[in-house]
């Protein structure tokens, strides 16, 4: 099975693809629409500022191969600011224009308590829903403790089907589900043995 990471540029392409490759599968970093089209999943990745993210997405066409590769139905998976470029509009950067594969906004942190941080950084536990695909091997008394960077979180529309969540101040949505197409706010890649659950169990689906 062969999976390509979309790449735009984003800090945490090569720990994706090092820890897809640990598992087993064959990783290839591109932005080639023909080997995005030939791959049997897709991950989008992402680290940084939802502008200059788009702006790249855009120049190199990854906003047209993300839709085709969605609307093929083949699994994709966008990690961190993957996710939120997923939806409809970011107030990062002043507001942004994002890809509208989701229907819903990315707000920041207005946080009451002054201990807790922005950005939010470091690991905290994550609570899945019942019978989520992604967290099938995370069973019993499992650690669910994800690693976390980010100073805005995703506010779904209520037609998308929030999979995950964890609280900063206040609770936030940590992933989302629809149809072929999941997304997760924490970084598997970096989140230890959960996080290569989450992956594995990702590349699983059918």
């Amino acid at each position: 099975m062969s999976v390509a990471i979309l790449d735009y540029n984003a800090g945490n392409v090569t720990s994706v693809a090092h820890a897809v490759r640990r598992l087993g599968f064959a990783a290839e970093v591109t932005a080639d629409h023909d080997t995005i089209r030939a791959a049997d999943r897709v991950i989008f990745p992402g680290v940084g500022a939802a502008a200059t993210c788009m702006e790249i997405v855009r120049e190199r066409g990854l906003d047209s191969a993300l839709r085709e590769a969605v609307d093929s139905g083949k699994p994709v998976f966008g990690i961190c600011v993957g996710m939120q470029l997923l939806f409809d509009h970011s107030e990062e950067d002043g507001g942004v224009d994002c890809l509208g594969l989701l229907p819903g906004r990315v707000r920041r942190f207005d946080l009451d308590d002054p201990t807790l941080k922005v950005p939010h950084m470091g690991w905290n536990p994550v609570q899945f829903v019942d019978n989520e695909p992604l967290a099938a091997g995370l069973t019993g008394e499992v650690d669910t403790a994800c690693y976390f960077v980010h100073s805005y979180y995703c506010d779904p529309d209520p037609s998308v089907t929030v999979i995950a969540t964890a609280d900063h101040g206040l609770e936030f949505c940590v992933g989302v589900r629809k149809d072929n197409l999941v997304a997760m706010q924490c970084h598997p890649e970096k989140s230890g043995p959960v996080g290569m659950s989450i992956l594995s169990s990702f590349l699983a689906e059918r």
